[in-house]
Formats: C-alpha cells, sequence, structure tokens
C-alpha cells in the first residue's frame, strides 16, 4: 500500500492518481468517453457490397473523427481559398453536414468530420464544385472538377511512399536470406 501523504506535499503525478482513483467509479455515459475509448460500433456485414471497397470504409469509419484534404484549383491566395471553402462549409452545413475546416496553405484546406460515415457523400459533393482540384481521403486522391485534364486520373493514390517501404522491405529480407544461408565452401582467411 501507498504511504499516506500529506495532501500539501503532492505532486503532479499524485494529483493524477488520485483523479484517476475518483473517475473509476464515476458513471460516465458511453457518449461523453473520448473517442479512443469508446467502444467500436458493430459493423453489419450484410450491408457490405464486397465489389466496392468504400462501403467497408464507410461503415468502419462510422462514428469517428476522420480528415479529408481538399485542393483548390487555380492559383489562389489564401484568402480566396478561405472564401471558396467557406462556400462549401456552408452548402454542407445546409445539407445538415457537421463539418470544420482548417486552411493549411494557399490553396489547400482540412475538412474535419465528425462521423467519417459521411465521408464518401461529401467528397461527392467536393468534386462536383467547380473550383475544386482534388479531394485526399483516406489515403486515395480523387479529382474534382477543376483539376487539369492531365491529373484527371481516377482514384489516384499516393504509392511512393509504400511502394519504397515495400520494395525496402524485398530487398531487406531478399538480403537476409542470402546473407543466412550456409556455404559449402570454406573461405580462406
Amino acid at each position: 500500500p501507498p504511504k499516506k501523504k500529506d495532501i500539501r506535499d503532492y505532486n503532479d503525478a499524485d494529483m493524477a492518481r488520485l483523479l484517476e482513483q475518483w473517475e473509476k467509479d464515476d458513471d460516465i455515459e458511453e457518449g461523453d468517453l473520448p473517442e479512443h475509448k469508446r467502444p467500436p460500433a458493430p459493423i453489419d456485414f450484410s450491408k457490405i457490397d464486397p465489389g466496392k471497397p468504400e462501403s467497408i470504409l464507410k461503415l468502419t469509419k462510422k462514428g469517428k473523427t476522420l480528415m479529408m484534404f481538399v485542393t483548390v484549383s487555380g492559383n489562389p491566395t489564401e484568402k480566396e481559398t478561405e472564401e471558396i471553402t467557406s462556400l462549401w462549409q456552408g452548402g454542407l452545413f445546409n445539407a445538415n453536414y457537421d463539418v470544420q475546416r482548417f486552411i493549411v496553405g494557399s490553396n489547400r484546406a482540412i475538412f474535419m468530420l465528425r462521423d467519417g460515415g459521411y465521408a464518401w457523400e461529401i467528397k461527392d459533393f467536393l468534386i462536383n464544385q467547380e473550383r475544386c482540384a482534388d479531394v485526399t481521403l483516406e489515403g486515395q486522391v480523387y479529382p474534382g472538377k477543376g483539376a487539369d485534364e492531365n491529373e484527371k486520373v481516377k482514384n489516384k493514390t499516393k504509392p511512393e511512399k509504400a511502394k519504397k517501404k515495400k520494395d525496402a522491405e524485398k530487398k531487406s529480407s531478399n538480403s537476409v536470406k542470402e546473407d543466412n544461408r550456409a556455404t559449402k565452401q570454406r573461405e580462406e582467411l
């Protein structure tokens, strides 16, 4: 058992432990828990279409916070990007989608969704906007109406890092296999 300390001698760690002990017995409703402590929503596998991997993502992201990157076409200033994405956010708000918007560059914004299950509907809305160059959602890049013709490759992914990583793993595993083989010939020192 821990020693009894005078309350005046408590440091931050002692106070944190005391708070944890108090909260352990509290009845906190499931909706009040932070997202990482909530149990995942049950997935209804009958609603999954095996031909569409997006349907699986929709169900697994339901109820979770999700972020998507949106690029504004042309060469807008940060103020223009603010105005354009504000219009898009207003349109989504009018359609009852809870979206927060953060400007991260002169032509780029992050749209944060409280419920990731609606992300693909919001993505469809955004890529149909005239000034939308592309939307990045879960590693997939979806070209918008405002994208250049040479950039309009459907569902372009960002394989650069993943591909390099896989190639590096293959090379290292091959070299390890070759290095660990016993040789029949003796090498002279």
